[in-house]
């Protein structure tokens, strides 16, 4: 198994250092050089910083109390009309942005950085203060920043901070010629 695959944490604990423009851009360089359908590459980043990232922090859900302390927050934005769009209703552009999430992920890793995409967050808020046209969606913040003290997490996250990877068994995930197989393990 790769090493930087099982190293991969979504780590919370992150130190206010900036992060270099150069080292945020590498990130996105990562991100872009993700497969899509057609080679269409419908994935938008916005990087807040500055007045503007205090204002995407604002717009954080309460869970995310921890990212109020990222030097960087990212936000990737697509619309449908980007990527192939298919007969039976599948809109690949989430597909090619999650894949282009997770390679910036694994260059976050590997150059020590934690990269950590978020749900929780206001979108109407956010899309406004970075002007991210009301037509696309807001698929997800990525915090990121260089590991930081865990003991600014709570107990809830300073225990998950701090202990094993947890991960569902492979048999939970993994079926053989039968999807059946695997409705059985719902909530596992």
């Amino acid at each position: 198994m790769n090493p930087l695959l099982q190293a991969r944490r979504s780590y919370r604990a992150l130190a206010p250092d900036p992060i270099p423009h150069e080292t945020l851009v590498r990130l996105v360089e990562a991100a872009h050089l993700a497969p899509s359908c057609f080679n269409n590459q419908p994935w938008r980043f916005v990087i807040a910083e500055g007045e503007a990232l205090e204002r995407v922090k604002a717009a954080l859900s309460g869970g995310n109390y921890w990212a109020k302390s990222a030097p960087a927050i990212l936000a990737l934005a697509s619309h449908r009309d980007l990527d192939c769009k298919l007969s039976d209703g599948r809109d690949y552009y989430l597909f090619g942005c999650g894949m282009a999430t997770g390679l910036l992920m694994i260059q976050a890793t590997q150059i020590g950085l934690i990269a950590h995409p978020i749900a929780g967050y206001d979108p109407l808020a956010v899309k406004e203060v970075l002007g991210i046209p009301k037509e696309y969606v807001l698929i997800t913040l990525i915090v990121v920043g260089k590991p930081g003290d865990v003991s600014t997490l709570s107990g809830k996250h300073r225990a998950i901070e701090l202990g094993p990877r947890e991960r569902k068994p492979l048999s939970a995930v993994l079926a053989w010629n039968k999807f059946t197989d695997l409705s059985q393990t719902e909530g596992t």
